[in-house]
């Protein structure tokens, strides 16, 4: 192979892991570039050697390092806000409760953006930019189920008596959030308060988000809140979020 060709293919490759946006193996590689094994192990030992990606720690997959995750990843967030405005209303308009857009960092989930047009004198907003543990509430925990992430770097801090605080509930959990397709926070992050939870995916099913709502405990009963995940669930699966 050329040095020419060699350095397209590589850039492609390196632009393939860039926009999956999550870890991928070399084979899933190989398929959707349709590069030979021999080829594609040279290309990311390469990619690797300059620092363009890593592996996960016991594990085969890759992924990008940060080298340009200072500006993707406010222009991600930009388009991820821009997106999903009419989601976030049309959810509330349906549950007459906050609706939130939280997106994975660093192993928390971080809020950016929400809608409210409640004239409640209590209300259950949380600050944009506010960051919360993934295993503490409804967003989190969706990431967590459909997401591809080391659970072992959760940090399982206890919040209420409520809240998960071993691998082997957390495992479990998730497990029931991907049969149900939606996820419950029952007062595990502030007593009091109940949050349902959403996956988002976009047009390539690939995660990118999560949305979902927030309430008091006596409005959001367990009841209605499996009825609000099945309603957001269909809300959300007739959008097509193209960044």
């Amino acid at each position: 192979m050329s040095t020419n060709k060699s350095f397209t293919k590589g850039l492609q490759v390196y632009k393939e892991i860039v926009n999956y946006d999550k870890p991928i193996l070399a084979k899933q590689l190989c398929k959707k570039l349709n590069i030979e094994k021999s080829t594609m192990s040279r290309l990311l030992k390469t990619l690797e050697e300059e620092g363009f990606i890593t592996h996960l720690e016991k594990s085969n997959e890759i992924i990008a390092t940060d080298i340009i995750k200072p500006i993707s990843s406010k222009t991600r967030i930009e388009l991820i806000v821009n997106k999903t405005n009419s989601l976030l209303e049309e959810i509330y308009s349906i549950t007459n409760e906050c609706s939130y857009l939280g997106v994975f960092d660093n192993y928390k989930v971080l809020y950016i953006n929400q809608f409210d047009n409640s004239d409640r004198i209590i209300k259950t907003r949380n600050k944009i930019g506010l960051q919360a543990p993934l295993h503490t509430n409804a967003l989190g925990k969706s990431i967590l189920a459909f997401g591809n992430f080391d659970l072992e770097k959760v940090k399982l801090n206890s919040y209420t008596h409520n809240t998960i605080t071993s691998l082997k509930s957390l495992e479990d959990t998730l497990k029931e959030v991907r049969e149900n397709g939606y996820s419950i926070d029952d007062k595990e992050y502030q007593d009091g308060m109940r949050c349902v939870g959403v996956p988002l995916f976009n047009h390539e099913n690939i995660l990118i988000a999560s949305v979902g709502i927030s309430g008091t405990k006596d409005r959001l009963t367990l009841d209605k809140s499996h009825e609000y995940g099945k309603m957001i669930l269909d809300i959300v699966s007739r959008y097509s979020i193209v960044l």
